[in-house]
Order: C-alpha cells, then sequence, then structure tokens
C-alpha cells in the first residue's frame, strides 16, 4: 500500500521524511492553514512525488505552482466544481505538452469530506476529470481536523476511480488500518494519507514514527 505524507512545512524534516521514501509528500498552499508552505522545495532525494494542495485556487494560481516548484499531482481540497476540474485538466494537458512531458502526465486529485453519511453517487460527473478521489473527515477545516471518518461508509463505494484515504490517520490506527487493508472495503485505495497524527507541530512531522508506519503499509498489498 502506498502512503502520502502531507502538510509538509521544514526544508530539514522534508529532508529526512524523503529519505524514507514514502510515495508521496505533500505541501499545503492554502495559507490560512498553519502548514501553509511557502518556499523552496528541494529536489526529491527518493522517488517521492510531489503533491500540491489547493483550497479553491484559481487555475492560473495553480498551473503556477505546477511549473515552478514542480509539482506531480494537483490536490483540489476545496469546493471545486466539475467544470473547473475540467478547465484545470485542459490547461494541464497543453502545460504537459508544452513541456514534452509524456511520461509522467499530471494527475489530479479531488478531495471530499465525509461525515456520518455520504453519497458516493455526487463523485460521478468528477470521474472523467480527476485520476484519484481522496476522502478526507468532514470538519471545520478543508483537512487537517485530527479524526477518523466510518471507513464502512466505501462498503457504497462502485466507482472505478482509485481514493486516498485520509483523515486522523495515525500510529493508533495501525490495526485498524490492516484490518481494513485485508478487506474488500480497500479494493480501490491508491494510498493512505497521513498529516496531523505524526506531527510534533503543525507542519513538523515525527519521522521516527513515519518510519516505523510507512515500513509497516509498503509491506501491505
Amino acid at each position: 500500500m502506498k502512503v502520502k505524507v502531507c502538510g509538509m512545512k521544514y526544508l530539514d524534516n522534508i529532508k529526512a521524511l524523503a529519505a524514507l521514501e514514502p510515495d508521496y509528500i505533500g505541501f499545503i498552499f492554502w495559507e490560512p492553514s498553519k502548514r501553509f508552505f511557502d518556499g523552496s522545495i528541494p529536489p526529491p532525494a527518493s522517488s517521492a512525488e510531489r503533491v500540491g494542495v489547493f483550497v479553491d485556487a484559481t487555475v492560473d494560481e495553480i498551473i503556477e505552482k505546477v511549473v515552478h516548484i514542480p509539482l506531480d499531482l494537483i490536490q483540489l481540497h476545496g469546493k471545486e466544481t466539475v467544470e473547473f476540474c475540467a478547465q484545470l485538466r485542459e490547461e494541464l494537458k497543453l502545460l504537459e505538452n508544452q513541456q514534452k512531458r509524456t511520461n509522467r502526465p499530471y494527475k489530479i486529485i479531488k478531495a471530499f469530506s465525509v461525515g456520518t453519511t455520504f453519497s458516493f453517487d455526487k463523485l460521478t460527473p468528477y470521474e472523467t476529470y480527476c485520476d484519484y478521489f481522496l476522502f478526507d473527515t468532514k470538519g471545520p477545516l478543508p483537512g487537517g481536523n485530527g479524526y477518523t471518518f466510518d471507513w464502512q461508509l466505501l462498503s457504497t463505494y462502485t466507482s472505478d476511480v482509485p481514493f486516498f484515504l485520509s483523515g486522523g490517520i495515525g500510529p493508533a490506527n495501525i490495526p485498524e488500518l490492516t484490518e481494513f487493508l485485508a478487506s474488500p472495503l480497500s479494493l480501490k485505495c491508491k494510498a493512505i494519507d497521513v498529516n496531523s497524527k505524526f506531527e510534533v507541530s503543525p507542519g513538523l512531522k515525527n519521522t521516527k514514527e513515519l518510519k516505523t508506519f510507512i515500513t509497516i503499509l509498503q509491506k501491505e498489498n
């Protein structure tokens, strides 16, 4: 199972995390966040892909970050519409052609907040324009609320689009994660997304705990 570590902020911490070889490293480009990233990302020390997290940004703002950071995946964590995703997809394809980026296309992750109930039917129009969905816990913030949702809700997920599982996942969740990954609920799960439960302070991750977590998760099929 792949692992995404999101909300990275400090250069030395980013380098230490990269050495652990997670599959994805996430950077938040939403200014109100305590984990807002405003700096230069060091060249990757591993094959980890870079994910930029945006909340209701404009297409132009996103493309600027994709070009100058650079990024591999774009995570939309706000109220982005299907039309917005279609426009962003088109602009990313144009950028790929300009850069002759044929072997590693940009990918879009659309995040959805899951409460005590959730209708996955509303995802259908997004399937054409998004490579992955991400399911996070519904709360006062767009993300990083620190608690999980009921994963049994995924039993009604019928889309062919793979998803990232997020929302308050930490070291204490390893037993239930192991059970989840052994169940049919995880068949379309692309990666486990972690953030606040591995932090010393907002944006600063405990790499010792992450090393253990990543080792365990990457052994799971």
